[in-house]
């Protein structure tokens, strides 16, 4: 059944923005260089969809030179000590808050995210850098002593070696960051493909920061991940493969990293459960998932998009669901107000109406939105589809859009276990005023960060990764720094 009502209109802002671009080419061995391939991408602003620039379209011929340029580079940064490349790692943060309404403009203009979330984007990028600066200096191990008799041992912590980073399209500066700024730190060198559809602030980077990394540590090369992606993850002289993206991209990456046996650091997809308890504060779980599900228009793998909540306040739930998702604003970047913009591309908005059509087809009800909003870009209503019964597709099918659903549970080991029949693990909440409740139901969660009474808050210092289909691998936090690191014993006969 559907009670859909056209309440949404996009805002819009008066001027359209105006950013700076990065040099057209190859980040390679410190400087942009030519690609191998005369083929570009576009790059298109999904809020107006105008074309705003077009970057190469790399080749393997790109990413090997890449590469070499890395692994030329790595024995001269490894060597460094820690306190210098933490130095490093600070004057890129300085150059990120220098140029932040630069990043914030160029980022908008290539995702379609509101100003807000620019904003938080581009703080965070910040903040990461400088945590990772300080997690570089203050490494902890197993201290050196006689573990065998007459034998002393010392724990070296080594880089890797040349890590390859592919980054994904939702949060495009940050996600470089959560990568670039631990991978630096641990003594790595690193070759970033970025997405093919928001390159533009890692380029920028780049441009910035180029005077600050010695040449070969830091590279970029633009292209599709099926040839750019792939050539990463096979590549004999890269030691490790990280990636931020869907699980199929994950399981190409994983394939494709089995050849050389090389290590794979997987951060994938998310369903996340919100679970609602009878006792929660109810207002503040609408609220709640108001903000963590439609989140940078709810393109965002931890997102609040699976509402269970107890029978007994369900209706009430959904009523004040309802009328939070109805006052949410939608606009293009620099439109004042706008809680969410655009879908980040044409094919991504078509998955997403595609998806709201079989749930139509499916009979369910949508409360609130569920259809485009006629104009310019790619907009699509915030959504609300409720009386969701177990086991319907929309559970456990990521959409990665604007959609949240609401479904029922009569018992707590009901919620349990439906909050866990899902391929993913990455995140969950639970919503409960009962402290027994709030101590023993995250534990019963299978997801690598559980919120109680909140979703979504992020802090630099806690690792953030999942389980399951959600990967391994944890980004954030000095656990970041262990995941790009090897450990090396050596031990010494003293008898």
């Amino acid at each position: 059944m559907t009670t859909e009502t056209a309440l949404f209109t996009v805002r819009r802002a008066d001027a359209s923005l105006t950013p700076s671009f990065p040099p057209f080419g190859q980040f390679i061995g410190g400087t942009f260089v030519p690609s191998t391939s005369t083929s570009t991408v576009e790059i298109v602003n999904p809020a107006t969809e105008e074309v705003l620039t077009q970057v190469p379209a790399g080749t393997v011929e790109d990413v090997d030179a890449a590469v070499a340029a890395a692994v030329a580079a790595k024995d001269a940064w490894a060597a460094k000590t820690p306190r210098d490349r933490s130095a490093v790692l600070l004057k890129i943060a300085d150059t990120i808050e220098a140029n932040r309404e630069l990043f914030e403009t160029l980022e908008a203009a290539n995702t379609g995210k509101p100003s807000a979330v620019a904003e938080d984007d581009i703080s965070s990028a910040i903040d990461t850098f400088r945590f990772s600066a300080g997690a570089a200096r203050a490494y902890s191990t197993l201290g050196a002593d006689d573990y065998a008799e007459n034998h002393t041992s010392v724990i070296h912590r080594e880089p890797v070696g040349v890590v390859g980073v592919i980054t994904p399209w939702n949060y495009p500066l940050l996600m470089a960051a959560w990568k670039i700024a631990p991978v630096l730190g641990a003594g790595n060198t690193l070759v970033l493909k970025p997405s093919e559809q928001t390159p533009l602030t890692t380029l920028k980077l780049a441009e910035l920061i180029a005077g600050e990394v010695p040449s070969g540590v830091l590279n970029i090369v633009t292209g599709p991940g099926r040839v750019v992606g792939n050539r990463l993850s096979e590549h004999h002289d890269v030691d490790l493969v990280a990636i931020t993206g869907s699980v199929g991209s994950g399981q190409k990456v994983a394939a494709a990293a089995a050849g050389s046996v090389k290590r794979v650091h997987l951060e994938l997809g998310g369903k996340a459960p919100v679970v609602v308890f009878a006792d929660a504060d109810l207002e503040a779980a609408a609220k709640g998932v108001r903000s963590a599900g439609f989140w940078n228009g709810g393109q965002e793998c931890g997102a609040a998009c699976r509402v269970l909540v107890h029978e007994s306040v369900a209706d009430k739930f959904t009523e004040l669901l309802v009328r939070e998702i109805s006052e949410i604003t939608v606009g293009t970047p620099g439109a004042g107000d706008a809680e969410i913009g655009s879908m980040i591309s044409k094919p991504h908005y078509e998955r997403v109406l595609a998806a709201l059509d079989d749930i139509r087809k499916d009979g369910l009800t949508i409360a609130v939105g569920g259809r485009a909003i006629e104009g310019p870009g790619y907009f699509i209503e915030p959504t609300v589809v409720t009386n969701v019964p177990a086991g319907a597709a929309i559970t456990s099918n990521e959409i990665f859009g604007p959609v949240v659903s609401v479904e029922t549970f009569s018992t707590d080991e009901e919620a349990i276990t439906r909050a866990n029949e899902t391929i993913y693990g990455l995140a969950a909440s639970a919503w409960t005023k009962d402290s027994a409740r709030s101590l023993t139901v995250p534990r019963k969660l299978d997801f690598g960060t559980v919120w109680v009474n909140s979703h979504l808050v992020i802090a630099t210092e806690m690792p953030w990764g999942g389980f399951k289909g959600s990967g391994y691998g944890r980004d954030l936090s000095s656990y970041a720094l262990d995941d790009f690191s090897r450990t090396k014993h050596v031990m010494y006969n003293r008898g």
